[in-house]
């Protein structure tokens, strides 16, 4: 009778698992709309094992904004002024979702800047693309700076901006999926 029951639960488990896979498929290949006054500076593509960082230096002036996509896997992105090593314990910036990474690197960063990209380890190895683009626009006048950093804070301590319902339904729900799709990794483990 235990088996009757457990057969449309793994071919629902199977299921929800499939669907996950497709709507990460989805939203890996949409692209990122660009301001057109941004400048391609670099393309680096790379990959990085579970539970491992590879790193780049950033030497260029001014406000740089990465755009990375994880191609397969999950990459995160960690960013320091301060070390050319940084990890999830010592950033100053970071970017962790279950897609597109971006961060904008502020001109007033002491150069260069370190970046590391951390394999999540629910993936084995995870593949990257990271764009790098110059902001010359940041040149005038800097809003997104004026929204991190107050006169009172120092320039390594960011200071998070209000988010809106939009953003923090998003940042909410990818968690959720990245926790669903772990737990139904270690039931199948189990099962299989």
């Amino acid at each position: 009778m235990t088996t009757v029951t457990m057969v449309p639960s793994i071919g629902f488990l199977l299921l929800l698992v499939l669907l996950s896979q497709v709507r990460g498929f989805y939203h890996a290949s949409e692209e990122i709309a660009v301001p057109e006054e941004w400048v391609l500076l670099h393309v680096v593509q790379g990959h990085v094992g579970a539970g491992n960082y590879s790193y780049l230096r950033l030497n260029h002036d001014g406000r740089i904004v990465l755009h990375m996509r994880s191609l397969k896997g999950d990459a995160d992105l960690y960013v320091s002024d301060k070390t050319l090593r940084p990890d999830f314990d010592t950033y100053k910036l970071q970017s962790v979702t279950c897609g597109y990474d971006v961060v904008v690197v502020p001109g007033d960063f002491v150069r260069p800047v370190g970046i590391g990209i951390y394999g999540h380890p629910s993936y084995l190895e995870s593949e990257f693309e990271m764009k790098v683009f110059y902001d010359h626009t940041a040149l005038a006048e800097d809003p997104f700076h004026k929204d991190f950093y107050s006169s009172e804070d120092s320039p390594g301590k960011p200071k998070h901006p209000q988010q809106g319902p939009e953003e923090v339904l998003e940042e909410e729900e990818s968690i959720l999926w990245t926790i669903l799709i772990g737990i139904l990794k270690i039931i199948l483990e189990i099962l299989f």
